[in-house]
Parts: C-alpha cells; structure tokens; sequence
C-alpha cells in the first residue's frame, strides 16, 4: 500500500495552514457540485507544485445505529485474515460467497455498495505454489534442491489479481451483478487529475449498478512506510484500511465498514483480563486503548484500523469495525442496525448507555436491599402519592402520546385503550401501590424453611431478590408505576423499556419514580431505557440482566422469547380466555358474567374471547339472550365450526378458535358436555384464564382440576385475573410459563432463595463413618421473627 510522500520541508509548509480547519486542508473527492479550493504545495524530490484540492461538504456522520437502516453509500473493506485460509495460501471460498450474497442482496435492494478488497497475495501464493511444485519434481530428477523456493509478494500479487477478480466476477454475477476491478497506487491520489479521474470512473459504475472492487497495486507498491500523517490532516495510504477509510471520504459514503478476525474493539487485547468489547466508542475513547499485535496475514493491526476509523469518522462517515469471520450475516446485521461489532459515532448521548443503566440497576437494587422494610414501603407510598398530587401533569402527557398516535394513526382501538390514562385509572394505580407497600416487610429475608443439620448446626432458607428485572411494554403507561413499585417492594434492580407510543407519559411517570428512590438514596435502582438500541440488543445483556418481563402482543413476546440470548423470559404468548356455561349454569348469572368478562375492558388479556356453550342450551332462552346480550353491546360474534352448521343464516364461521381478538368480538361455539369443553379450552386455548358457569359443585370440580390454565375460576369473570384484584397490589405480567411462577405475577414472582448455614466449625469429616458427630436432619417450626437466633429456636424446642 501507498502513502502521499511529504518531505520535512513540505510539512513545514503544511503546518503552517495548520491552524485552518480540516477542510480548507484535506483533498477529498466529494458528489456535492462545490467549488474547489486550490493550495499549493511544494513537493521537495520534485520541486514541482502540487495542487490539493478540498470540498466544503458539511456532512455529518450518522449518530446513531438505527440510522444506518438509511445508509446509501457503504464501503466495505475486508481485511486479508476475512478472506483468507487459515494456511494463508488461498482463498476462504464459503466465507466470501457468504460475504458475497450480503453485499448482492444489499446492492439490488438499492443501496451502493462498494468493495475494498484483500486476498490477492494469498490467491497468488496458492497458484504460484503449484507451479513451484511442479518445476521442483522435474528439477529433483537431476539436481536435488534445498530448501523452500521463496515467493516474493509482489510476484504473488501479479499472479494473483486476476484469479481473484475472476472468483468474484464468478459469484456476484450469480446474483445478477456485474463487478468492476479498479486499482490504485498512492500517486493516483497526489494529483487533482487523477483523482477526480478515480472519483469519475466510480460514480459511473455505481450509476450503472456495478460493484466497484478496488484494491492496493500490491504489483508496484513499495514497502509500507512509518506513518507520516500530518497533525490528522492526511493519511497515508499504507495499508486497505486507510484505502478504505480515503475512499470512503472521498466517494462521500455514509458508511464504512471495516471487517476483520476479532469482534471490534475491545478496552485490552481480546483474551486479557477484565477485556471487555466497547459496543460504540466517541472521539477520544480509543485514546487509552491497548492494542495487541497485527492479524496473522495483511499489512494492517487493529490500530491501524482504529487511526483509519477515527479519520473517516472526523470527516463525515460512520464507521464500525466488525468480525467477517462470524457465522452470522454481519454485513447485514450492521446495514439493518442491529448491535454488531464497534460503532464509532460523534453522536455522544446525554445520558447513560443500557448495560450503564443495568449496572447501575444492579447497584441501585443491593442499596434496596439494605433498607428496612418500612423504607421500602415509604418510597412505594411516596410514589402513590405522587401519583395523584400530579395528576394533572400525568394526564398531559398522556394526551400528547394520544393525540399523537391518533395523527399518526397507526394504533388500533385496543392499542389506543391501552394507552389512555384517566383519573380512576390514575386512583386504582395508587391504591394498588399503597397494597404492594404494605406488605413490604413479608418480602425479603422470609423464612422459607428451617433445619436443624445437627447439634450447633442450622440450615435456613430465606427470600432474596432475583437481581435486575428488564421489563419491556407495549403502550401501558399504567404499567410503569406498578413494575417499579414491585420492584422496589422485592429490592430488585429494574430496567424498563416502553413503546415509543408512551414516550411522553412514560418519561414522567420515571421521574416520579426518580423522586420517590431519592427519598433513601436508590435513584439508579429504577431506569428508563431511553436510548436508541433495538430491544434485540437488550436482550444480549445476559451479564447484567437476571429476568425478562415482556408485556404487550403475542408476536411482541415471541420475538424476545426467541431472541432472549440466556436470559429466562416470563411472559404468556397471549390471552386467549375462555367462559364454558354448563346445562346447570344459572341463567342470570351467566348472563352478567358473559358481559363482564367480554365488555368490561376488551382490549385487556383477562378479556373472553371465545364463549363455551353446553349442546342442551342451544334451544333454550339463555342462548338466545346471551347472544342478543352481545348484539346489544355491540360485539361481533364469530361461530365455531358446529354452531355454524346448525345456523340457518348468520355470521361466517371463525377463521380459528385460537384468536386474540382485543377488541368487542369473540368466537362462540357449541360443545356437548364439560370434557368437550376442557378438550376445547387445552387444544386452542393459551393457558391464561378459563371460567366455568354452574351450580353443579361435582362438575365445576372437574373442570377446575381438568382445565390446564394459571387461573381457572369458577362462578366469576375472567376479569378477576390480575395482581390488584388478587390482593398482589399489582403485577409484574400474567405468566402462562410452568417454571418460576403462573398466573398474575406479584412480588412473590420477583424473589428466588438462598440458604444460609451456620455452624460452630463443623467440618464434613467430623460427620464421615466413626467421626465424632452425627446429623440430625430435624425440621424446625418456622417463626415470624427471621432475626431470631438458632439457639432461641432450640430453647424454644426444648
């Protein structure tokens, strides 16, 4: 690779201009119809003048990663160990097709991509080698030879350029591209002429929708000389990195991205202790960066990567550096945004990152633990208070998300229900948190069990908090007070992460909280998760985060139960309830339960969505009335396969009996006794919450033992299936999971256990066959005052 060769007399000259900005300085070859400005220079082995010429383009660099969906100009270099065979003589043809069909897909989707490439040095060696195996068999015959023939590299090259443009030309054009070689040496970028030549020819391939590939003329380069970048004005052109990074500047791309054999930039070489990846790093975060040693293959390090990023980051492009070894599509994942290798960004946030804010979290929530229960509980009660003295500015906000969703109007009825906040709302919320803080003290430190292992040695069980709960929503601001109260009430740390359709209501109800933490300190126990990052990325946080809560669609909830990367999901798919009236079920009752449990609040996952009806009802005034009931509350009926074959005319049949409606509709449909009803609900039902209508005691038995559900009821609405109307104050979500916790999810879902053994130096020896002690195992009452001593207990026993 090539670099511009200054004398010491010419950078002289060049640190005079020093002091105007980059731009007056830099040569860069831009798209934008500018008038270039012309600085002379005086070049000291030639004593001609050179004319540098520099573009007054004002372009920013993208800020944040999930602008990079929007990224239309996107270099991508990659490095000599990406392309290469581990034996270094060849080409890694699985991993550049891989590579290929990226780079096709991203071209024909309408993006410009271009392609700096390394590899033909290794593509050379391979075919060189052969030949020098042939010619060292003849030779052999006659004269032995000793020793390797050398391969020189530029001969290498020589050989082969053309090899590797023809396997590329040989995959792009699968995809139905056409690809373009172009080489450069450093001197093609001392001259205006030439490089305006270079920038010519490149937007005239991308115009015709060709790949551009370019490469270094490893044929006549010299060897790489020591950096002799002037003050960050200039790079030299010494390795495909700062080939990467010119080119990039000077084709005016939006992105750069450098792909090479680690994942990106680590805080210490991969492997060392406390190294950890920096997922994005600012202007001067690299200062203090270690770097290790270069890769096995190539001209360039990590360091030499970072220089180049920085470079191109300074003047417009964003950049990351990424592993193009990875199984995973990485070109991709980056174009699409996704929390892949390292970003460099100007773009610094205001506040703290997620894995930051988890963190902190985690701290936050071991603070919690310290308090006593009564200050637990009177932070939860500052929040409920809080939460009606600012009422007012609470239902503001939430008319600006309102208002906001309506103009946009992408929200369905159900969603906008969700989303809207009212006075009772307002009223329930805090008296639910008044509920969760009076029952603070029952919470952490209660004793689960007690053993007595032996003579002067206690084994105890007691509640702890799980650690940092993530708790992602969909539009239910309603639903931020209550998790963090939860939260608070069971000394867990607490991520949240609501819809953007809540943003404003969501931004001050955490404020609230905020308030209420400070009273004891706990400030950061709480956060809201603010930042740009796709939920995908939040779930890769499997060091700092113990738990995920997802609340909102079934699809929603599937993607994270998909995506989690080893973090347990609680959650339920979704909520499809099911009401079963029996031949014994009060008509009256009945009647009032089916309205309750549809119209009450349809938009909620405790809400019916498909009635059960016994077959000896189906001519009987109770059937006609439950239907003219519905009509009356203006909910569409969809009937089941066997209701609607015994309908004359009526409704079509239901798509499916597996449907989450949300809204005023629901399926109906006819089963003949109540084990078709329990077969009914086990095959399409989703294990939330199903209700049986009878006076008969011996069949609602059978089916409260029969329906395999969270909750099932018998006698009352569906509607009953939540934390505040169960007495848990509130809930974290409803869990239709069978590990950990079912159903509405209060506190008691938030805490795990640990065990606490105390002894006076036993020792397991003591306890082995002839030893001087032997184990008891006896199960001990437990007793209200976990404080209590274990000799108290055993006076206590005695």
């Amino acid at each position: 690779m090539a670099s511009v060769a200054y004398s010491s007399s010419v950078i002289r000259n060049m640190n005079v201009l020093h002091r105007q900005s980059w731009r007056q300085i830099m040569p860069v070859l831009s798209t934008c119809n500018s008038v270039p400005v012309s600085h002379h220079v005086r070049c000291q082995s030639s004593g001609q003048h050179r004319n540098i010429y520099t573009s007054d383009s004002n372009k920013a660099s993208v800020a944040f990663r999930s602008d990079l969906k929007n990224c239309k100009r996107v270099v991508v270099k990659l490095g000599s160990a990406v392309i290469t065979r581990d034996d270094e003589c060849g080409v890694a043809l699985g991993r550049l097709a891989s590579i290929v069909e990226q780079v096709s897909n991203l071209q024909l989707s309408g993006r410009q991509m271009l392609l700096v490439t390394s590899g033909a040095v290794a593509f050379g060696k391979q075919r060189l080698r052969h030949e020098v195996r042939m010619s060292q068999s003849m030779r052999e015959t006659l004269t032995p030879v000793q020793g390797h023939f050398p391969l020189e590299s530029r001969a290498c090259a020589a050989a082969g350029q053309s090899g590797l443009m023809s396997l590329y030309e040989a995959m792009f054009s699968q995809y139905g591209l056409t690809t373009a070689q172009v080489l450069v040496t450093k001197p093609d970028f001392y001259h205006d002429y030439s490089r305006t030549n270079l920038r010519s020819t490149i937007n005239e391939l991308l115009r015709m929708n060709i790949v551009p590939i370019l490469n270094a003329n490893d044929v006549v380069s010299p060897p790489p000389e020591p950096d002799k970048d002037l003050h960050g004005q200039v790079i030299s052109i010494k390795d495909n990195d700062s080939l990467a990074a010119r080119l990039a500047v000077e084709m005016n791309a939006d992105l750069l991205l450098l792909l090479s054999d680690v994942d990106g930039i680590f805080s210490a070489p991969p492997g060392h202790e406390g190294s950890r990846l920096l997922d994005t790093v600012y202007p001067g975060d690299t200062a203090g960066v270690v770097f290790g040693g270069k890769s096995r293959v190539g001209l360039g390090g990590m360091e030499s990567k970072v220089k180049a990023a920085n470079w191109a980051l300074e003047r417009g492009v964003g950049v990351i550096i990424a592993n193009g070894m990875s199984q995973q599509p990485v070109i991709s994942n980056v174009v699409n945004g996704k929390k892949v290798g390292t970003f460099f960004t100007e773009a610094k946030p205001a506040g703290l990152s997620s894995d930051q804010q988890a963190f902190r979290a985690r701290e936050g929530g071991r603070k919690l633990q310290t308090l006593t229960a009564d200050q637990r509980a009177e932070i939860i009660n500052k929040l409920a208070d809080l939460l009606l003295e600012r009422r007012e500015s609470i239902l503001a906000a939430n008319k600006m998300d309102l208002d906001s969703a309506k103009l946009e109007g992408n929200l369905s009825s159900a969603m906008l229900a969700r989303l809207s906040l009212d006075r009772s709302k307002l009223q329930n919320l805090a008296n639910g948190l008044k509920q969760i803080a009076g029952t603070s003290h029952e919470n952490i430190g209660r004793v689960l069990k007690r053993t007595k292992i032996a003579e002067g040695l206690f084994l105890k069980q007691v509640t702890v908090p799980i650690g940092v709960l993530m708790v992602i929503f969909e539009s239910r601001p309603d639903c931020l007070p209550q998790v963090a109260a939860l939260a608070i009430g069971s000394g867990n740390g607490l991520l949240l992460k609501g819809g953007k359709e809540a943003m404003q209501t969501n931004k001050y109800l955490q404020s609230l909280v905020t308030e209420a933490l400070e009273l004891h300190g706990c400030a950061d126990a709480v956060a809201l998760v603010s930042s740009r990052e796709e939920v995908s990325d939040l779930l890769k946080l499997n060091d700092l985060i113990d738990l995920i809560v997802p609340r909102g669609s079934k699809e929603m909830i599937q993607n994270i139960q998909e995506q989690s990367q080893g973090i347990p999901v609680l959650g339920h798919s979704e909520g499809i309830c099911h009401v079963y009236l029996d031949i014994d079920a009060d008509p009256d009752m009945a009647l009032e339960i089916v309205r309750d449990s549809k119209c009450d609040y349809p938009a909620a996952c405790n809400s019916m969505e498909t009635l059960l009806i016994h077959k000896g009802l189906r001519r009987t005034p109770l059937f006609d009335n439950v239907l003219e009931m519905l009509a009356l509350e203006q909910v569409k009926i969809h009937p089941g396969q066997r209701l609607s074959r015994s309908l004359k005319f009526g409704p079509s049949q239901a798509q499916s009996m597996s449907i989450e409606y949300g809204g005023l509709e629901c399926g109906v449909e006819i089963v003949d006794d109540i084990k078709g009803a329990v077969n009914h609900i086990n095959k399409y039902g989703s294990a939330h919450t199903d209700v049986i209508v009878t006076e008969n005691e011996e069949s609602a038995n059978s089916f409260l033992n029969s329906v395999d559900s969270a909750s099932v009821f018998h006698n009352c609405s569906t509607r009953f299936a939540d934390g505040y109307r169960f007495g848990l104050g509130a809930e974290v979500g409803i869990s239709t999971t069978r590990i950990h916790s079912r159903g509405p999810v209060g506190v008691e879902g938030l805490l795990t256990a640990k065990w606490i053994l105390q002894g006076s130096g036993d020792c397991v020896q003591q306890y082995a066959e002839g030893g001087t002690r032997h184990y008891v195992h006896e199960k001990l009452p437990i007793i209200e005052d976990a404080s209590s001593s274990e000799e108290e207990i055993t006076s206590e026993q005695s």
